[in-house]
């Protein structure tokens, strides 16, 4: 990883395991069509969000409460004139305890500078994971969850 590779940071309150469930299922917070596996090694994936982006995406790691790694196989940013721009990068989630909390640093490895979305592209992806991705892991465990979270507590 290169100083120049987009990268954020966000601190939940919630477990690396809660946070690595969602991760695994890009469906829940990145808006757009999927198609194919997103939660095991190999598994090769197709993402579509209207006339903007196509990409195709191969899960390299998956590190239960640690690590994600997609890489770019195919695709990126329709609007660039390189319609390629982002084959040959790689999305990366890194999970950590913090305090009482975890840490998920976000890494787009190759997505840098002198690339033409650079701009729109890491706006976007402050916005997904920031917001979106954000919002799904702080949000309200459904209450089946809530039980079982406190089961053997009277």
């Amino acid at each position: 990883m290169s100083s120049q590779d987009y990268a954020t940071s966000i601190t939940v309150d919630r477990t690396p395991a809660y946070v690595f469930d969602a991760i695994t299922d890009p469906r829940r917070w990145w808006s757009g069509e999927f198609e194919g596996p997103t939660d095991e090694v190999g598994g090769v994936f197709t993402y579509r969000y209207e006339d903007l982006h196509i990409s195709k995406q191969k899960v390299t790691e998956l590190v239960p409460g640690k690590r994600v790694v997609w890489l770019v196989v195919e695709g990126g940013p329709t609007f660039v004139a390189a319609k390629n721009e982002w084959k040959g990068t790689r999305i990366i989630f890194d999970i950590a305890e913090k305090g009482n909390g975890t840490e998920l640093r976000f890494t787009h490895e190759g997505l840098i500078p002198r690339l033409e979305c650079y701009d729109n592209c890491t706006d976007v992806w402050s916005s997904i994971i920031r917001d979106d991705l954000r919002t799904l892991i702080e949000a309200r465990m459904p209450q089946s969850r809530q039980l079982e979270r406190y089961e053997g507590f009277e």
